[in-house]
Order: C-alpha cells, then sequence, then structure tokens
C-alpha cells in the first residue's frame, strides 16, 4: 500500500489504503466526538465555528480553534515535510513515517485517556488538538501517496469528486469511462468505510470507554505490516530458489 508511488499505483492498493485510513478517521471523529463533543476530522466545522466566535467576540473559543486549524495545517505540513525528506531513501520508508507518528499519538490519547484523563477542560482541549494534528498527518499522507485521490476525512470534497465521477462515467461523451469507474470505486469505498469505522468508534467507546483508541492504531500497523510482509515473502521465496553451492 505505502511501497508504490502514485504513478504506479493499482485500483487495489488504492481500494485498501482508501478503506483502512477512512476506517481510521470514521472510528477517531466519532469516538472522538462522544469523548470530547467535538469532532476531529469535520475542519470545515471548525472554519464556521471560528466565524461564529469571532462574530460573538468569544476570544478564548476563537483562539483556541484557530490553534486546531493550524494544527491540521501542521499536521499536513510534517507529513508532507517527512515524505520529501525520505524520498530519496525509501518510498515505503517516506509513506510510513507519517503514520508512525500517527500511531505515536493516538496511543498517547489512549493511555492519558483511559489512564489519566480527568475531564478537565484544558485536557479536553490539548487531547482534541493532537487528534486532529494526526488527523492532518494522515490526510496529507493518503492524498499524497494516491496523487491527490485518496482524502481520507474530507467528506465534503468527496461528495463534490464523486458527482462529477459519475456525472462524467454517465455522459456519452466520456471517453475515459474505465479510469473514472476507478475513481468511483475508491471514493464509494472512503464513504463506506468512513461510515462504518464511525459506527465501530461510536459502539466500542460506548462500550469500553478509550481502550478503543488502543485498537486504531492496529489498523494503522497493518498498513505498515502489509509492505513489510510482502518484501519478506519475496526474500524468503528468494532464499529456498536460489541453487545451493556445493
Amino acid at each position: 500500500m505505502l511501497r508504490v508511488s502514485k504513478e504506479k499505483r493499482t485500483l487495489k492498493e488504492n481500494l485498501m489504503l482508501a478503506s483502512s485510513t477512512a476506517f481510521v478517521s470514521g472510528a477517531t471523529n466519532v469516538a472522538g466526538f462522544i469523548a470530547f463533543l467535538a469532532f476531529t476530522t469535520n475542519i470545515t466545522g471548525h472554519v464556521a465555528t471560528l466565524a461564529r466566535h469571532v462574530a460573538e467576540n468569544n476570544w478564548h473559543e476563537m483562539i483556541l480553534f484557530l490553534i486546531w486549524l493550524l494544527l491540521f495545517f501542521m499536521g499536513a505540513f510534517v507529513s508532507n515535510f517527512l515524505i520529501r525528506s525520505a524520498w530519496n531513501k525509501s518510498t515505503y520508508w517516506a509513506h510510513s513515517q507519517p503514520i508512525v507518528l500517527e500511531i505515536v499519538i493516538l496511543l498517547f490519547v489512549a493511555v492519558y485517556g483511559d489512564k489519566f484523563y480527568a475531564e478537565s477542560q484544558t485536557e479536553r482541549e490539548i487531547i482534541i488538538g493532537a487528534i486532529i494534528f494526526s488527523m492532518g498527518l494522515q490526510n496529507s499522507m493518503v492524498s499524497t501517496v494516491s496523487g491527490g485521490l485518496i482524502k481520507s476525512s474530507h467528506l465534503t470534497g468527496l461528495f463534490t469528486d464523486l458527482g462529477s465521477d459519475v456525472s462524467e462515467w454517465l455522459h456519452p461523451l466520456s471517453k475515459k469511462k474505465e479510469i473514472v469507474k476507478h475513481r468511483i470505486y475508491v471514493r464509494l469505498t472512503i464513504l463506506t468505510f468512513y461510515f462504518l469505522g464511525g459506527l465501530a468508534g461510536g459502539y466500542f467507546f460506548n462500550a469500553y470507554g478509550f481502550v478503543v483508541f488502543y485498537f486504531i492504531p492496529v489498523i494503522l500497523l497493518t498498513i505498515l505490516y502489509y509492505d513489510l510482509s510482502d518484501v519478506a515473502l519475496h526474500k524468503l521465496m528468494r532464499l529456498f530458489s536460489s541453487p545451493k553451492k556445493i
């Protein structure tokens, strides 16, 4: 999923990356909303809320929401910076660095929320900010890897692109129906797994609380493991298929 650059990616690789990251986004967003009464991936909503606080002169809330927006921006910035810095060394390592950082942040949320969270306002604001930063990391990473095709938490843009793609696919003058059909598959996959992730995040948070944040990084670890297992299997096959010297 991460070893292949955007120019050489297959539909299967894009579908796997889209489904896994969209599930993570949905689960994180709903679990975060139940825990803190704030969306952690819905940046459009935060912009609207920021504008309302500016109009009402609510300075604390205005600064807080501005910081959250900047944290999403910084997550995207750091993600792309890490990828660009490691690009010449290894495509896999370049693409995996933002996920590793995201895993660390979500594990921090899990441990702190499960063991130390006292439900104070300051704690709530910091944890929400940490989750928003991690979603900025993920969204930028999948967009970079897929060449802008996949945005795991940007559902407003998703519906816009889906509507355009379906129109193009059905139009009698369309000449790239196969390519457009693949894009539709990816967008529908994102939508489906974001919804499923939201259901799972809500159900398991209500049942187990912050423990759910221990399981979300497991999905991210499977993304990292997918390419590593393929490489390990290839090396193992080469080892056993190489002729033995007598």
